[in-house]
This record gives structure tokens, sequence and C-alpha cells, in this order.
């Protein structure tokens, strides 16, 4: 599943607003159990590793000039939750860069 966040702050601001508050992922995701950890294995992209309700995610934030994309995988057990999932990141992506 792929979910743009469009942006005008340029590819360099978007990305260390995203560092400074990737510590804040856990708490857009309901129920208040879910455990997220990211690395960045390039300047450009944010790998995520989100488990919640005994299941695990992966995914990925790449930053480009105008918007953020996150690319996430869900597990089969969980496909029916894309569209609620979506749109989750469609509201709490645009607070990273706040």
């Amino acid at each position: 599943m792929q979910v743009a966040i469009p942006h005008t702050l340029g590819r360099e601001a978007a990305r260390e607003r995203l560092r400074s508050r990737a510590h804040t992922l856990g708490d857009a995701i309901p129920g208040g159990a879910a455990q997220v950890t990211t690395d960045w294995p390039t300047p450009d992209r944010m790998h995520l590793n989100i488990t919640a309700m005994g299941q695990v995610v992966d995914g990925h934030v790449d930053v480009q000039d105008s918007q953020l994309l996150f690319d996430v995988t869900l597990p089969a057990m969980l496909s029916f939750l894309e569209p609620m999932i979506a749109g989750a990141i469609r509201q709490q992506g645009p607070k990273l860069l706040r």
C-alpha cells in the first residue's frame, strides 16, 4: 500500500522534520500499544517496523522533493484494514512535518 503526503518544504526540510518527529509515530496508531522502530538505510528513506496486536508490519517512507511516500506491506491477515490504515496515514502524516 502506498500513500503520498504532499508538502512544500523541500526535501531537506521535510527529511529533518521527519527525523525529529519519528519518535511520535507509535502515538498515531490506534490502541496505544504499538511499538515502532525506525532506521535510515539511506538519507531519504526511513525504514519502519511496527508491532501491534501481535502483528508485525514493515514499511518505509521515502522523502521526496514535494511529498513523503509511505509504502507499507500489510500481512494478509490485516489486508482488510488497508483503507483504514491508509486513511490514518493521510490524517496523521502531515503532523510529522509540522
